[in-house]
């Protein structure tokens, strides 16, 4: 059994919202992806609504067979969206209005009580916590300690770095993975993930599913959404 794959298909919105239209339809991009082999549907809905929007999301709790993610900040405004929509899993992330992507993982050990508060009023709801984090022993303790379920290691760097530098940023979510599997987290890993980036991640023992985007989506355009799947699941199992 290789490691999970959630497929993440903000930008199948992005591509409708570039011109206001109908499509493409990020629930069908789900259906396919899921037909591709996808362990699961990632969306951010995010607070300007850029890409996916609540009908999206509401659509998507309706259509998604595997699991679904959302992806939010943990606001008053998604806490109540996740409660009344029940994905199986919220990813609680930082954001920023003008960024264009997530640019790290959420500062959780400075904003402890707003993450704790997010955490136990959705896990009172029956819903899975993951929080998006820096391969960071800092961030990582936080999580536990917020009551999280699991943790989703910030692998951005990694991706962008190049020779050592990249070793040296692999090590670091090495290590954080152990730490997060030693305090009984769950362990997922995303951000900037490719084809060909993704195999050390995806061999780090322990690391139970990956979240991947724009990469399959980018693919997606150019061989179909259940082929890009389906060669991103090869490179994981």
């Amino acid at each position: 059994m290789g490691v999970k794959l959630g497929v993440n298909i903000d930008h199948v919105a992005t591509v409708r919202e570039a011109r206001k239209a109908q499509e493409p339809d990020p629930v069908a991009a789900a259906v396919l992806a899921e037909l591709g082999g996808a362990d699961g549907i990632t969306v951010h809905l995010r607070a300007d609504r850029r890409h996916i929007k609540d009908r999206d999301l509401r659509l998507l709790r309706q259509v998604v067979k595997t699991k679904l993610n959302l992806e939010m900040a943990a606001t008053e405004g998604m806490i109540k969206i996740a409660l009344e929509v029940k994905p199986d899993q919220v990813t609680l992330v930082p954001e920023k209005p003008n960024e264009i992507t997530t640019e790290g993982g959420l500062d959780v050990e400075n904003n402890q009580e707003t993450v704790v508060q997010a955490v136990g009023r959705l896990k009172g709801g029956g819903i899975t916590v993951s929080i998006f984090v820096d391969p960071d022993p800092v961030q990582v303790k936080a999580a536990k300690e917020s009551g999280a379920d699991a943790i989703e290691i910030h692998t951005g760097l990694y991706a962008e770095a190049q020779g050592g530098e990249r070793e040296k940023e692999y090590r670091k979510i090495v290590e954080a993975a152990q730490l997060a599997q030693n305090l009984g987290l769950v362990v997922h890993a995303g951000h900037g993930l490719d084809y060909r980036n993704v195999g050390p991640i995806a061999s780090i023992p322990g690391v139970k599913e990956l979240n991947i985007g724009h990469s399959i989506v980018a693919r997606s355009v150019l061989v179909g959404m259940e082929r890009a799947v389906r060669e991103m699941k090869r490179l994981l199992g």
